[in-house]
């Protein structure tokens, strides 16, 4: 090979090499995962240390607010977020013309019937106080909760809108006191049991092994939260891999260990 091959192929070669590393530069660009300040950006930290041992670089973007994680989503700030169930995700894009969608399960934090006087359903005696959230939507949630652990009734179909005025039986003749959610932890002491909202039994240090009697099951729609994406990125093969770190052995016993029964995972 002459002078001039030589320097040709050495060219060539090198061509190649920086070629092959802007590709994998490429294939390991930052995904950006939107969530919110507290558990969801916990859970996203652990999502992202368990991603970066398969070679996936996750950056954690918190918010302080509900709404600023899936406009950023809209817009391109962000790949992903985590920090809403589906029926939130589904009034955000009915709002805001979006085309947003869920690409997997994430966590469960489910409401739940708590007691500091009652161990079980059964011995919650009649005409007992019973606490409900004085907000429509989790108001409705909490007699909804309330219909599906058998205290009550309500008229068919209500859904997350129910009022007490859709109550159609209440056998036990239970009276309920309506209370701001945040407020709920404290009335325990008050009332013979309350439907809390989980967020507020984490701030509240309330334990749902002991003080809960009746959780949401685990495919309510407002227990389940979910992993969000833009539509045309739904089939997108790395996020799939990383919902399927979610539910993983690792983040299963993380879940455990740090939220010890107040989030759990949603497999």
């Amino acid at each position: 090979m002459n002078r001039y091959k030589k320097i040709t192929a050495s060219l060539l070669a090198l061509a190649f090499v920086f070629g092959v590393t802007g590709c994998g530069e490429k294939d390991e660009a930052v995904i950006k995962i939107g969530a919110t300040v507290g558990p969801h950006a916990q859970v996203v930290q652990a999502v992202a240390k368990e991603a970066a041992k398969q070679g996936i670089n996750i950056e954690l973007v918190e918010f302080s607010d509900y709404i600023t994680p899936n406009a950023a989503l809209d817009d391109g700030s962000i790949q992903l977020n985590s920090y809403q169930h589906q029926p939130f995700l589904d009034n955000f894009n009915a709002n805001h013309d979006s085309k947003l969608v869920s690409i997997g399960r994430s966590i469960l934090m489910r409401m739940g019937v708590y007691s500091n006087k009652y161990t079980s359903l059964d011995s919650i005696p009649d005409n007992a106080r019973i606490a409900i959230p004085n907000d429509p939507t989790n108001g409705g949630r909490g007699l909804l909760l309330l219909e599906d652990a058998g205290l009550i009734s309500l008229k068919d179909n209500v859904g997350f809108n129910a009022s007490l005025n859709d109550i159609v039986d209440n056998p036990k003749n239970i009276r309920f006191v309506e209370v701001d959610a945040a407020q709920l932890p404290r009335s325990l002491d008050d009332v013979d049991a309350a439907a809390i909202t989980m967020n507020y039994v984490m701030s509240a240090g309330l334990d749902p092994k002991k003080q809960g009697i009746y959780l949401e099951k685990k495919d309510a729609p407002l227990a389940v939260m979910v992993v969000a994406a833009r539509e045309e990125d739904k089939n997108n093969e790395t996020y799939k891999k990383i919902i399927s770190i979610y539910h993983s052995q690792e983040i299963n016993d993380f879940l455990d260990t740090t939220f010890k029964g107040t989030i759990e995972a949603a497999n």
